[in-house]
Protein backbone atom coordinates (compact mmCIF):
# COMPACT_ATOMS: atom_id res chain seq x y z
CA UNK A 1 0.00 0.00 0.00
CA UNK A 2 1.38 3.41 -0.90
CA UNK A 3 2.27 5.77 1.91
CA UNK A 4 -0.34 8.36 0.89
CA UNK A 5 -3.15 5.78 0.85
CA UNK A 6 -2.06 4.34 4.20
CA UNK A 7 -1.84 7.81 5.74
CA UNK A 8 -5.25 8.75 4.33
CA UNK A 9 -6.87 5.62 5.76
CA UNK A 10 -5.15 6.10 9.14
CA UNK A 11 -6.62 9.60 9.40
CA UNK A 12 -10.25 8.75 8.63
CA UNK A 13 -12.50 9.60 11.58
CA UNK A 14 -14.40 8.49 13.54
CA UNK A 15 -12.83 5.10 14.34
CA UNK A 16 -15.76 3.06 13.04
CA UNK A 17 -15.62 4.95 9.73
CA UNK A 18 -11.88 4.27 9.54
CA UNK A 19 -12.54 0.54 9.94
CA UNK A 20 -15.13 0.70 7.17
CA UNK A 21 -12.72 2.63 4.92
CA UNK A 22 -10.04 -0.02 5.36
CA UNK A 23 -12.61 -2.75 4.61
CA UNK A 24 -13.88 -0.88 1.55
CA UNK A 25 -10.36 -0.36 0.21
CA UNK A 26 -9.69 -4.11 0.42
CA UNK A 27 -13.13 -4.77 -1.10
CA UNK A 28 -12.59 -2.42 -4.07
CA UNK A 29 -9.10 -3.84 -4.66
CA UNK A 30 -10.58 -7.35 -4.70
CA UNK A 31 -13.57 -6.50 -6.92
CA UNK A 32 -11.64 -4.41 -9.46
CA UNK A 33 -8.16 -5.90 -9.21
CA UNK A 34 -6.78 -2.33 -9.20
CA UNK A 35 -4.80 -0.21 -6.77
CA UNK A 36 -6.36 2.95 -5.36
CA UNK A 37 -5.39 6.50 -6.25
CA UNK A 38 -6.12 9.30 -3.78
CA UNK A 39 -8.12 12.14 -5.34
CA UNK A 40 -8.74 15.59 -3.92
CA UNK A 41 -11.70 15.75 -1.62
CA UNK A 42 -10.73 12.54 0.16
CA UNK A 43 -11.85 10.08 -2.51
CA UNK A 44 -10.14 6.79 -3.34
CA UNK A 45 -10.51 5.92 -7.01
CA UNK A 46 -9.95 2.58 -8.74
CA UNK A 47 -9.32 2.51 -12.47
CA UNK A 48 -9.49 5.61 -14.62
CA UNK A 49 -10.97 6.82 -17.87
CA UNK A 50 -10.29 9.68 -20.23
CA UNK A 51 -13.32 11.49 -21.54
CA UNK A 52 -14.02 14.06 -24.20
CA UNK A 53 -17.40 15.73 -24.52
CA UNK A 54 -18.92 17.08 -27.74
CA UNK A 55 -18.14 20.55 -26.41
CA UNK A 56 -14.44 19.66 -26.60
CA UNK A 57 -14.01 19.52 -22.84
CA UNK A 58 -11.79 16.64 -21.86
CA UNK A 59 -10.30 15.16 -18.74
CA UNK A 60 -9.54 12.06 -16.71
CA UNK A 61 -11.29 10.69 -13.66
CA UNK A 62 -11.54 7.55 -11.61
CA UNK A 63 -13.80 4.76 -12.83
CA UNK A 64 -15.19 3.72 -9.45
CA UNK A 65 -14.36 4.43 -5.85
CA UNK A 66 -15.49 5.72 -2.51
CA UNK A 67 -15.13 8.47 0.05
CA UNK A 68 -15.40 7.75 3.77
CA UNK A 69 -17.33 10.82 4.94
CA UNK A 70 -18.07 11.31 8.64
CA UNK A 71 -21.84 11.12 8.17
CA UNK A 72 -22.04 8.52 5.38
CA UNK A 73 -19.97 6.40 3.03
CA UNK A 74 -20.11 7.69 -0.54
CA UNK A 75 -19.75 5.02 -3.23
CA UNK A 76 -19.09 6.25 -6.77
CA UNK A 77 -20.21 4.45 -9.90
CA UNK A 78 -19.51 6.44 -13.04
CA UNK A 79 -21.25 7.52 -15.22
CA UNK A 80 -24.16 6.98 -12.80
CA UNK A 81 -26.80 4.60 -11.50
CA UNK A 82 -29.54 5.12 -14.10
CA UNK A 83 -29.71 1.54 -15.37
CA UNK A 84 -29.16 -0.37 -12.14
CA UNK A 85 -32.56 -0.36 -10.41
CA UNK A 86 -32.69 -4.17 -10.27
CA UNK A 87 -29.33 -4.39 -8.52
CA UNK A 88 -30.08 -1.43 -6.24
CA UNK A 89 -33.34 -3.05 -5.14
CA UNK A 90 -31.29 -5.92 -3.69
CA UNK A 91 -28.47 -3.84 -2.18
CA UNK A 92 -29.92 -2.95 1.19
CA UNK A 93 -30.45 0.38 2.90
CA UNK A 94 -29.03 3.27 0.84
CA UNK A 95 -29.74 6.71 -0.61
CA UNK A 96 -28.91 7.94 -4.08
CA UNK A 97 -27.25 10.94 -5.66
CA UNK A 98 -26.49 11.41 -9.37
CA UNK A 99 -23.41 9.19 -9.52
CA UNK A 100 -23.09 8.59 -5.80
CA UNK A 101 -24.60 6.02 -3.51
CA UNK A 102 -24.76 6.82 0.21
CA UNK A 103 -24.54 4.22 2.96
CA UNK A 104 -24.99 5.12 6.62
CA UNK A 105 -22.76 2.15 7.42
CA UNK A 106 -21.14 -0.59 5.40
CA UNK A 107 -23.15 -3.31 7.13
CA UNK A 108 -26.33 -1.80 5.63
CA UNK A 109 -25.29 -3.18 2.23
CA UNK A 110 -25.14 -6.72 0.88
CA UNK A 111 -21.50 -6.84 -0.24
CA UNK A 112 -22.16 -9.45 -2.92
CA UNK A 113 -24.71 -7.11 -4.46
CA UNK A 114 -22.36 -4.13 -4.06
CA UNK A 115 -19.68 -6.10 -5.95
CA UNK A 116 -22.23 -6.83 -8.68
CA UNK A 117 -23.09 -3.12 -8.83
CA UNK A 118 -19.45 -2.06 -9.12
CA UNK A 119 -18.82 -4.57 -11.93
CA UNK A 120 -22.00 -3.48 -13.75
CA UNK A 121 -20.97 0.16 -13.42
CA UNK A 122 -17.51 -0.55 -14.83
CA UNK A 123 -19.02 -2.49 -17.74
CA UNK A 124 -21.40 0.39 -18.45
CA UNK A 125 -18.58 2.95 -18.26
CA UNK A 126 -16.45 0.82 -20.59
CA UNK A 127 -19.24 1.03 -23.18
CA UNK A 128 -18.75 4.84 -23.22
CA UNK A 129 -15.01 5.31 -22.56
CA UNK A 130 -12.03 2.96 -22.33
CA UNK A 131 -11.32 2.12 -18.69
CA UNK A 132 -7.70 1.84 -17.62
CA UNK A 133 -6.39 -0.09 -14.62
CA UNK A 134 -4.60 1.71 -11.81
Amino acid sequence: MSDDIAAFLENVTPANRQDEAVRLDAFFRDVTGWQPVLYSGGMLGYGSYDYRYKSGRRGSYFATGFAPRKAKLSIYILPGYADFDDILSRLGRHKMGQSCLYLNKLDDADLDVLAELIRAGLKNLQSHWPVNPT
